[in-house]
């Protein structure tokens, strides 16, 4: 089984029956299990709901670093209150953006922080974007670290290796997405050859970032077995052991997913 842990269904489908075919399609293509991601309290209902839907999909609740300036918090608790649910299994994401700067640098830091709190607060691991502010991003992880651990990962890696030593020194694990597959990621290869296999999960972010050979379409959890396939040429694995190898990990610090699907 494989499993996308970093998608957005509410972004994917214009529609219920449309996202159903959706989830379908990934079920017939081996991915058992999918987390869809908030990205803003005002919609997180929505999200919710996506997840109690369907059994095989869960989710975040969390406030994107886009919408730090329009809905960016101070205080953890409506993040903390939000996980008695139990479909919600992490936080985030959030995290910095400084590529494209939609939210003043401030109010991202500050969002990102009280995420951190919640997370802390909560155990649940939290879903880490960053863009072009990696040393902004691990400065700020490590003092929060400081207050009291807590689990997390970095959703959709592009980064270097000095980011995946600095993430992985914490205990954090790195998600991989279709850029793996693109020809000019190999740089990207280059340090995800390095990571600890038990380090790594899978995720599509879709709607965005198809893999090869769909690059430039409308991604889907069911094409997470193409980065799949690519993480296992890089780690000289078969694509089963690799499957395996990365829904244990996502189990493993998705440990709310674990205990339902269990029951």
């Amino acid at each position: 089984m494989l499993v996308d842990s970093h998608c957005h269904l509410d972004m994917a489908a214009k529609d219920d029956g449309e996202r159903s075919a959706m989830i379908d399609r990934a079920t017939a293509a081996g991915v058992g299990c999918m987390v869809t991601i908030s990205t803003r309290l005002s919609t997180f209902p929505a999200v919710r709901a996506i997840a109690e839907a369907h059994d095989s999909v869960f989710c975040s609740v969390g406030v994107h670093p886009h919408e730090a300036d329009r809905e960016g918090l101070d205080d953890p608790a409506p993040l903390i209150a939000a996980t008695a649910h139990a479909k919600v299994v992490a936080i985030g994401e959030t995290g910095l953006d400084y590529y494209y700067d939609h939210s003043d640098r401030q109010r991202q830091e500050i969002s990102f922080r009280a995420h951190c709190a919640a997370a802390r607060v909560s155990g649940l691991p939290i879903v880490v974007h960053t863009r072009d502010a990696d040393d902004e991003t691990m400065r700020i992880l490590e003092d929060e670290q400081t207050k009291g651990a807590f689990p997390g990962l970095i959703h959709c890696f592009t980064a270097g290796p000095e980011l995946a030593r600095r993430a992985l020194a914490m205990g954090f694990s790195i998600s991989v997405s279709g850029i793996v597959t693109f020809r000019n990621a190999e740089a990207i290869r280059q340090t995800l050859a390095d990571v600890p296999l038990d380090r790594l999960l899978v995720e599509t972010d879709a709607p965005f970032l198809a893999p090869m050979p769909h690059r430039g379409k409308t991604n889907e959890p069911a094409l997470v077995v193409h980065t799949a396939e690519r993480l296992a040429v890089l780690k000289g694995l078969s694509p089963a052991a690799l499957a395996d190898a990365t829904s244990a990990n996502f189990f493993r610090l998705f440990h709310k997913v674990r205990r339902q699907l269990a029951a």
